[in-house]
């Protein structure tokens, strides 16, 4: 065999590997982060984003059933359900999680289908133009809202809430998808109601969310949209994040300010680049525990 053979094999390999077999190894991540009050009972928060459901993928739904088995005491949902119009597949897949109080913003792909799009362009702009928001919704969102709110969850696009989880109020502050310009960054928002504690929701991490946020004093900003960097180079990381975050804040948990970021590498992709490498899809069990003595 000739090495151009050779190094096609290797290449239809890892496509292969990164089409069928990746995308299926799912994780559940898991951290402990000490944001309550002395004397607090733990509270476990689970974190799921860029669910991006098409049909044709019973696995993915399967697995996101099957979270409900951790018992978390709180679901966070940082968006892009949708992977087409699927609301009827969305809602099977998230139906168990939806009986546990939960939180919920949307990302662009919520709103409008995917594109096709070069995926040079992605890998050679540090971020990538987005939808204009002002175009109608070509998305059963306002379906989707409605049945997330039905089932007890609260939206929080450029919007605050609180919770009661475990004894302990929760104080939720959540901004719009900075990549389509729908964070509505104000004098007045985002402010955190009275709460034990503060977490910050939206979907795509742009430094001016991160520093809006902990300019409000948040605890902890989840958000989603960066997939990782979906394809990452081994004992790299990420190439990009599709936003301007830097490409080592492309998933994980970091210090940012005051505040800790979770960002969530996400369960899915775009119909239009249907492969994970080097990046399993996730989510994250975090679990709120209380400070020690008056730290």
């Amino acid at each position: 065999m000739g090495i151009a053979a050779g190094i096609g094999l290797v290449g239809l390999a890892g496509l292969g590997y990164s089409a069928f077999v990746e995308p299926r190894m799912f994780r559940v991540r898991r951290h402990t982060l000490p944001l309550l009050p002395p004397g607090s009972d733990p509270v476990r928060l689970l974190h799921l984003s860029d669910l991006h459901l098409a049909r044709n993928q019973n696995f993915r739904s399967r697995f996101v059933r099957s979270l409900a088995e951790w018992e978390p005491d709180l679901v966070v949902n940082t968006g892009d359900n949708f992977g087409g119009d699927t609301l009827p597949l969305v809602l099977e897949a998230l139906d168990p999680l939806l009986d546990v109080p939960g939180t919920f913003v949307f990302g662009s792909n919520d709103v409008w289908g995917p594109t096709l799009k070069n995926p040079a362009r992605y890998l050679t702009r540090r971020t990538t133009q987005g939808e204009d928001k002002s175009k109608e919704p070509t998305l059963p969102v306002g379906e989707l809202r409605d049945s997330f709110e039905a089932r007890g969850w609260s939206y929080l696009d450029n919007r605050t809430h609180t919770l009661k989880i475990a004894g302990t109020t929760v104080s939720f502050a959540g901004l719009g998808d900075a990549h389509v310009n729908a964070d509505r960054v104000t004098d007045a928002h985002p402010h955190f109601p009275d709460g034990d504690v503060r977490i910050g929701v939206t979907h795509a991490p742009y430094s001016r969310t991160l520093e809006a946020f902990t300019g409000a004093g948040a605890d902890l900003v989840l958000a989603g949209h960066t997939h990782g960097g979906q394809i990452r180079i081994p004992f790299w990381g990420a190439p990009v994040t599709n936003c301007d975050l830097d490409r080592t804040r492309a998933r994980g948990l970091f210090p940012y300010r005051r505040a800790r970021v979770h960002v969530s590498a996400g369960l899915g992709y775009s119909p239009y680049s249907p492969v994970r490498f080097a990046c399993p899809p996730e989510v994250s069990l975090l679990t709120l525990v209380a400070r020690r003595g008056s730290d």
